[in-house]
């Protein structure tokens, strides 16, 4: 139907899923929890939130939905992972726990601690050339980081010391870093333009 805005999920287990729905709302978008896999197939992107991926990989898994998201990637369907949404998109965990899996997607290698308990959240502006200008100020907490990039996937933004924090893969998109939080629009919004691409 013409000026449908387009369905977006919150992959709503565990993490800041309030903040992903007020962003797409903002956005045009009708914003949903997702908890099941049939509420799945009713939308047409995916975000996964930032919170403990430990913990989003064990229910994902007790509720059924580590293999429907799986394969709605696969099928090429649009989703931004932020954080711990990062991890669970990366093909590769350096430093996972015993048994734990992510949904993959994101040819790249992410680190879980990457910045040790001592340091555990920052702030820092960056940038990244394929949304412009300004910079993105960036919001870490507790963030991953990006220890190696396959040739499937491409960097969008590094730290000063060339440690790459955002990157991105046909339909899938990262960040190590928290955009929801500080007002920062442009990945959500790149990630409803995939949705329209994909829609048309």
């Amino acid at each position: 139907m013409a000026g449908k805005p387009p369905r977006v999920g919150v992959l709503a287990l565990q993490g800041d899923v309030r903040e992903h729905v007020n962003v797409l709302e903002s956005l045009g978008a009708e914003a949903v929890r997702i908890r099941r896999p049939d509420e799945l197939r009713t939308v047409d992107g995916l975000i996964i939130p930032g919170g403990e991926s430990s913990v989003i990989d064990k229910l994902a898994r007790s509720f059924g939905m580590a293999e429907p998201v799986r394969a709605a990637i696969a099928d090429g369907l649009p989703v931004y992972g932020t954080c711990a949404g990062l991890i669970m998109l990366a093909d590769s965990i350096a430093d996972g726990i015993e048994g734990q899996q992510s949904f993959g997607g994101l040819d790249v290698v992410v680190r879980r601690n990457a910045f040790g308990a001592q340091v555990e959240s920052f702030e820092t502006d960056l940038d990244v050339p394929e949304l412009g200008d300004p910079p993105v100020h960036a919001v870490f907490i507790r963030a991953p980081l990006v220890e190696s990039v396959g040739p499937a996937a491409r960097a969008l933004a590094s730290l000063a010391d060339g440690r790459v924090v955002a990157v991105a893969q046909g339909n899938v998109l990262g960040t190590a870093f928290h955009p929801e939080v500080t007002g920062e629009t442009r990945f959500h919004e790149r990630l409803l333009e995939m949705v329209r691409a994909r829609l048309n």
